[in-house]
Parts: structure tokens; sequence; C-alpha cells
């Protein structure tokens, strides 16, 4: 795990390399500290999974994102690591960068929206916020006052300039450089609702674009040439033929505007009665 600190005791992280297989996080983290700007509140940067990165393979032993807390006694590579970080991130705020074969934009993702991500998110270049919930286990963004974002499709050069562009706009928001002032709380609010698993195949197939509502009986994917059709409508999140090995990705509903979501969550309404007050046909 490589560690770059600019002040003392910071109370502001980010989290590069999680996953080995996903370079753009350490590309975007390079290319700010290769000409480091004034920070304006301490801050620290953190390089998780070299390991990982060296080969360039999602993890050596399991997930990191999945093996939080960890153990620092555990035989894993990985759920060492995570107890690490872990106290790397004590008290901090924290954003953590990732990429996806699901969809070329960013995006960003929390456990839950509440006053303080949403606070977050407002300020992020984002295409839409999605709350995981009890989809998260195991994963950072289970901790509070941490927001994770992908920063578009893995290995490209896009997703690179996108991270930088992420990073800088979480300074702003959280004092480390002077802010802009340009983000917005009107991006989409989407929460997981379920898992699509995909049958054992040579061949998976996606049909439906991410954040786009599926009508009940479009076929939305196939394996090996027999399509899955929907049974009710949702909308697709992190879904592609190959990201993930048993399942396609994850089904959705929206939830609402960024701003109307955070507002309900200061008021104590979840996100399934918020969800009352969207429109059927947007849901």
């Amino acid at each position: 795990m490589r560690i770059r600190e600019f002040g003392d005791d910071p109370e502001v992280a980010v989290v590069a390399g999680i996953h080995g297989d996903e370079p753009c996080g350490p590309g975007a983290v390079e290319s700010l500290l290769a000409d480091p700007p004034a920070f304006g509140r301490p801050v620290k940067f953190v390089v998780a999974n070299e390991a990982a990165l060296e080969r360039g393979v999602r993890y050596l032993d399991e997930d990191l994102n999945r093996a939080f807390p960890g153990d620092a006694e555990a035989e894993s590579h990985e759920r060492r690591l995570a107890a690490r970080l872990l106290t790397e991130l004590d008290g901090c705020t924290t954003l953590a960068l990732h990429s996806t074969q699901s969809y070329a934009g960013p995006f960003a993702l929390v456990d839950t929206v509440n006053p303080a991500t949403a606070e977050l998110c407002a300020e992020l270049p984002v295409d839409a916020v999605v709350e995981t919930d009890a989809y998260a286990g195991g994963r950072l963004i289970d901790y509070p006052r941490t927001v994770e974002v992908e920063c578009g499709l893995q290995w490209s050069e896009t997703a690179v300039a996108n991270g930088r562009g992420l990073v800088t706009a979480f300074l702003e928001a959280t004092g480390v450089l002077p802010s802009e002032g340009q983000g917005s709380d009107n991006v989409p609010v989407f929460r997981l609702t379920n898992r699509v698993p995909k049958a054992p195949a040579t061949n998976h197939e996606v049909f439906v674009d991410n954040f786009e509502r599926v009508e009940p009986g479009v076929p939305f994917a196939s394996a090996d040439g027999e399509d899955r059709v929907a049974e009710e409508p949702f909308y697709p999140i992190l879904m592609s033929a190959d990201g993930y090995e048993d399942v396609f990705g994850y089904a959705g509903e929206r939830v609402g505007r960024l701003a109307d979501v955070a507002t309900r969550a200061d008021r104590g309404v979840s996100a399934t009665d918020a969800r009352q007050d969207v429109p059927a046909n947007h849901r």
C-alpha cells in the first residue's frame, strides 16, 4: 500500500487501486500529484492493492472490496490489506476510485443517501448516484463518509481523465482545494433492488443500457442465445456481459433526484418510502 500525505493528521482521503485491474484511479492520482497543487487542508492519497496492480489482476486471494473490515492476522493478502486500509482511513471523508465494464460515464455509489453523502455527491461530475444498501456487504462504502465513484470503462484513458476530474471536484467539496461551485443536486438517484444472475454459458450478451428503464416483456440479456426477458420494469445498473462471473449486474429502481432524496433522508424517510413520491412511469 502506497500513501502520500500532505499536512498533519488528514481528515480527507482519496483511495485508488482497490482492484488491480482498474488502473484509472492510480493514473488519476499520479496525474494530480505529478505537480501537486497547494492544498488548503491536510489530505492523503492511498494506492491500495499495489501487488494486484503490478500483476494487472483484480486481486491476489480475494476481492478487497468484499473483504472489509479485514483481519490483520489473516492468511489472505486482501483481508490483511483491508484491515490496514481501514486504519489509514479512520476518521476520514473518503473518495474511492473504480472503473467498470458496464457504463462509460462517471457515477457515484453510496451505502445510503443522507445529508453528508448527498452534499459530497452534489459536487461531483456524475451522471447518477446509486444506493447499494443491503448489497454492499464487505465494501468500503459500508463505512461512514465514504463515496465510491465509477470513473468509466475499465482500462480506458477516458476513465483516467474522468478520475482526475472526480478527484479535483471531491477535493473542492471537502475544502482541500478552492471550490468553483459547479456541482448539481439534480442528478437521478437509483437504488439496487435485485441481483440479476446469469447462467454459465460460452457467450453472454446484454441488450439494454444502464440507467435506462426496461419495460416488462423486453429481452434484456442472453446466455448462449437464450434470452432473459423482464418480468417487471427495472433499471439496469452495473450490468454487462462479462463484468461479473455469476451475475449480469443489478436491477434497480429510481427513487428521485439527489436534492429530494437527501431532504427525505434528513427527515428520516427511507428510500423505499421515498419511491412512493416518484411517478410510476419513472420508477
